[in-house]
């Protein structure tokens, strides 16, 4: 009898589910799963938490499943994708001491103001929904506990499995963490209270310990399986997405515009929302604009769209000059919170309206690409895509004659298949 072929498996924890899948050394999906979360918790306006162990139960009945499905793979080891900047403080056996603030709670708006005042201005932790804001306002809400540890959703988890609480590059990120310069900067810990302790950081898919013994037993699955340090959700999916070197781009095109660019070295800029999060040997840069499919939305069905674009001819220009937003206001290319939306002159005909507001949404698109160039980043080599955006052909090539590079759906984009690539990235080094 033949030996079980070797596997990884990936976990994305998101916010309302959480999705796992196994794949091979070729990356070929062999098992996947899913169990739902419920909403979050919003106690008062722009409040939302949630009790962790809501997550590991997501988190141990999709391993259940995974474990059910690969019978004829072992599982050698296992990643996790988290909502980057949701944060909880624990006891030194990883026992939350009270809720998770999730990543958009935003009542920390004190604590943020402290913060402003000793960041450097190009931080990624200013405002009230960075995880260090959250950190603050934890200990002054629990009580001030006296011995505290900080963790992330994924740093929490990939403890709990593996027997070591440590955090990543990315997930540190927005807690202070240089992932330049690979410390702590002492103006964090000049913030951080006595009785709380920051987690160690590590390379994602670092190895942090074999599985639980009693969670292997009980799921089915190899006691020897390694739990690897994580990463956050946007970063597993670039991973998922393929992007291999400087100037090889992902625009997710969901309700929101979101670009990403492979660079060398990290740009950072406030005025814009810009930040980077290591990449490997690089960094991954990135802007998010307001524009994006929700601005369709407004006026079509996602079958209208799809039978007024057949009627497109994706190389003859509209004649419009449109600044697709649902409502005023705009972050990045242009950070103008009064931004009106510029959606006139209306033509009568459908088809050439939505040409209009497919090319506008384009055109912020290359406008990012043109700002992260301006401020360091290398030159667009070619752009791989996701979210509505990859599923219209005719967008995407009034993309790419807008952007002058070629424009492809990613292969994959799920954070899970990120995570699962992660580790078995890792896993072939370690064989080497």
């Amino acid at each position: 009898m033949s030996s079980p072929r070797p596997a990884v498996i990936g976990l994305d924890l998101g916010t309302s589910g959480c999705r796992g899948v196994a794949i091979d050394d070729k990356g070929t999906l062999l098992a996947e799963a899913r169990a739902e979360l419920p909403a979050p918790l919003c106690p008062a306006p722009g409040w939302f938490e949630q009790d962790p162990y809501i997550w590991q139960e997501a988190v141990l009945a999709v391993l259940e499943e995974l474990a059910r499905q690969l019978k004829d793979h072992c599982p050698q080891a296992l990643c996790i994708a988290a909502t980057s900047g949701t944060l909880l403080l624990a006891d030194e056996n990883g026992g939350p001491l009270g809720p998770a603030l999730m990543y958009n709670d935003c009542r920390a708006q004190d604590q943020a103001k402290r913060i402003a005042a000793l960041a450097p201005a190009e931080s990624a932790i200013h405002g009230p929904t960075s995880g260090l804001a959250k950190l603050l306002y934890l200990y002054e809400h629990l009580g001030r506990p006296p011995q505290a540890l900080a963790l992330h959703q994924g740093d929490w988890l990939s403890g709990l499995l593996g027997g070591r609480f440590a955090s990543d590059w990315n997930n540190a990120l927005k807690l202070g963490y240089d992932a330049e310069c690979l410390t702590w900067p002492d103006w964090v810990r000049a913030l951080i209270p006595s009785g709380v302790r920051l987690p160690e950081v590590l390379v994602p898919g670092t190895p942090i310990g074999a599985l639980d013994p009693e969670i292997a037993r009980r799921l089915h699955l190899p006691a020897d399986l390694q739990v690897l340090a994580g990463t956050t959700d946007s970063t597993a999916a670039a991973y998922a997405a393929g992007l291999q070197q400087p100037g090889d781009a992902l625009t997710v095109l969901g309700s929101t515009l979101v670009i990403k660019i492979l660079a060398e070295r990290p740009i950072t800029d406030r005025r814009y929302g810009v930040y980077s999060q290591r990449f490997g040997d690089h960094w991954l840069v990135g802007g998010a604009s307001n524009s994006g499919g929700a601005v369709l939305r407004q006026f079509f069905a996602d079958q209208e769209i799809a039978a007024l674009s057949a009627l497109i001819d994706p190389e003859r220009p509209s004649g419009l000059d449109y600044y697709p937003l649902t409502t005023p206001g705009e972050r990045f290319p242009r950070p103008d919170p009064q931004l009106a939306p510029r959606l006139e002159p209306r033509p009568a005909d459908p088809a050439q309206f939505l040409c209009g507001l497919l090319e506008g949404i384009a055109r912020i698109e290359a406008e990012g690409y043109a700002r992260l160039a301006e401020l360091g980043a290398p030159r667009l080599r070619r752009v791989l895509t996701a979210g509505g955006g990859a599923v219209n052909p005719v967008w995407m090539r009034i993309r790419a004659r807008l952007l002058g590079v070629p424009v492809n759906p990613a292969e994959r984009t799920e954070a899970a298949v990120g995570a699962a690539r992660l580790a078995c990235r890792e896993e072939r080094q370690v064989d080497r």
